[in-house]
C-alpha cells in the first residue's frame, strides 16, 4: 500500500486508516476476533490506527493495545480526547486539567509510551483554544505525543487555531477529521481548501456515509440498519427510511450503486476511492466491525476513477452538497446553530 504525507508533520501513512471505534461494546465485544481484523489490516499495509478514549468507554484502546504487542513501532496510532466519558463534567472537553489525565489514560490503555498524533475529539466551546492549545504543546514537547490535530472543526476555527498558535507561541493543528462521502460532501466548501492552505493533513470519517454506501441500502430491499446492535439503537433516526432526508439519502445512494455497477466496482470501492481523489484528503478511516467488512475495504486500495465517473458523481450529488443536513455533524461541532446561539 503507497504512503502519504500527513500534512507537514513529516510522518507517513497509509491511504487507508484503520478506525477502531466498532472494536468492543459498541461494535465487536470479541477482543480476539478484533485483534485478528488489526492484524489482517497491517498485513494487507495499513500504517495508520485510529482510535478514541471515548470509543466503548475505553475498551476500543485496550484492545488497540494488546493487539499492536510486538507491532507498535510499525504503526502511525492516533486516538481522540474530549468526548463525555461519564456524569463527571470535569471528564470531558479540552482543558488542561483533563487532556493532562486523559493522555495518561490513554498511554496506558493503548500499552504505549508515545501517541503519534492525538486529537480533540470536538473543540470545546467552555475552555480557551489557546489552554487546550498550551497544553497540547506541553504534551508533545515532554514526548508523551509526537504531533496534535482535531475533528469536525468549522474552517473560521481552523483559521483561528493557527492564529493563537502564532500569537501565543504554541504549537499547532496539523490535522483535521471531519466526516466525508459521496453523500456528505459539505467539506468540500471550505474546510478541505482551507487544510489545503494550512499544510493540514485529514483523515476523513465516515467514506460510507454510516454505512449507507455499503451496498445495503438500495430501492427494493429491506433496511435494516447497522449490523451493530448498539449502534443501531442509539442512531435509530440515522436509518429510518421514511423520514424526507433519508429518503434523499436512499436514493442517491441507490443511484450511486448503479454507477458502481457500471464502472464495476462494488460501491464500496466507489466510496473510498472517491474520498481519496480530494487533493486535501490524506486517509479515509475505515471502521470494520467484521473480518469481511476489512476485506471490502482492502479491495478499494489503489481504485482509480476516471474523470466520467467522477463527473456522474457529481451529478447524483453535487459538489459541496450534503444530502441529509445532519451528517455534516455541525450539531456537535458547533454552537453557532444551537438555537440559543440563533436567538430563538
Amino acid at each position: 500500500m503507497d504512503q502519504r504525507p500527513l500534512g507537514a508533520t513529516g510522518i507517513s501513512v497509509s491511504p487507508l486508516a484503520l478506525g477502531a471505534m466498532m472494536f468492543g461494546a459498541f461494535g465487536n465485544p470479541d477482543h480476539h476476533d478484533a485483534a485478528r481484523i488489526v492484524h489482517r489490516a497491517l498485513d494487507a499495509g495499513i500504517t495508520f490506527v485510529d482510535t478514541a478514549d471515548a470509543y466503548s468507554a475505553g475498551e476500543s484502546e485496550e484492545v488497540v493495545g494488546k493487539a499492536l504487542a510486538g507491532r507498535r513501532d510499525d504503526v502511525v496510532l492516533a486516538t481522540k480526547v474530549g468526548l463525555a466519558l461519564d456524569d463527571d463534567p470535569n471528564h470531558r472537553g479540552a482543558s488542561r486539567r483533563w487532556i493532562t489525565r486523559a493522555v495518561e489514560d490513554s498511554l496506558r490503555r493503548l500499552q504505549t509510551d508515545w501517541i503519534d498524533l492525538y486529537q480533540v475529539h470536538r473543540l470545546d466551546p467552555a475552555t480557551d483554544l489557546d489552554e487546550t492549545l498550551g497544553v497540547l504543546s506541553d504534551l508533545q514537547r515532554a514526548g508523551k505525543i509526537r504531533a496534535f490535530g482535531a475533528s469536525t472543526v468549522p474552517a473560521s476555527q481552523i483559521v483561528e487555531a493557527q492564529w493563537v498558535a502564532e500569537r501565543r507561541g504554541r504549537e499547532r493543528l496539523r490535522t483535521e477529521q471531519p466526516p466525508y462521502s459521496m453523500l456528505t460532501r459539505a467539506v468540500e466548501h471550505d474546510v478541505l481548501p482551507t487544510c489545503l492552505r494550512h499544510g493540514l493533513g485529514v483523515l476523513v470519517y465516515s467514506p460510507l456515509a454510516g454505512g449507507w454506501l455499503s451496498g445495503a441500502y438500495r430501492k427494493g430491499r429491506e433496511v435494516s440498519g447497522p449490523g451493530s446492535v448498539a449502534r443501531r439503537q442509539r442512531f435509530a433516526a440515522a436509518f429510518d427510511v421514511t423520514s424526507p432526508a433519508n429518503a434523499a439519502k436512499l436514493e442517491a445512494a441507490d443511484a450511486l450503486g448503479a454507477l458502481a455497477d457500471e464502472a464495476g466496482l462494488t460501491l464500496v470501492q466507489l466510496a473510498i476511492a472517491f474520498v481519496l481523489r480530494h487533493p486535501a484528503v490524506t486517509s479515509a478511516i475505515v471502521g470494520p466491525r467484521t473480518m469481511d467488512h476489512l476485506d471490502g475495504y482492502l479491495a478499494a486500495d489503489g481504485v482509480e476513477l476516471s474523470d466520467e465517473v467522477l463527473d456522474r458523481i457529481d451529478e447524483i450529488v453535487a459538489p459541496g452538497y450534503t444530502v441529509n443536513v445532519a451528517d455534516n455533524m455541525w450539531s456537535t461541532a458547533t454552537q453557532d446553530l444551537q438555537p440559543a446561539a440563533r436567538r430563538r
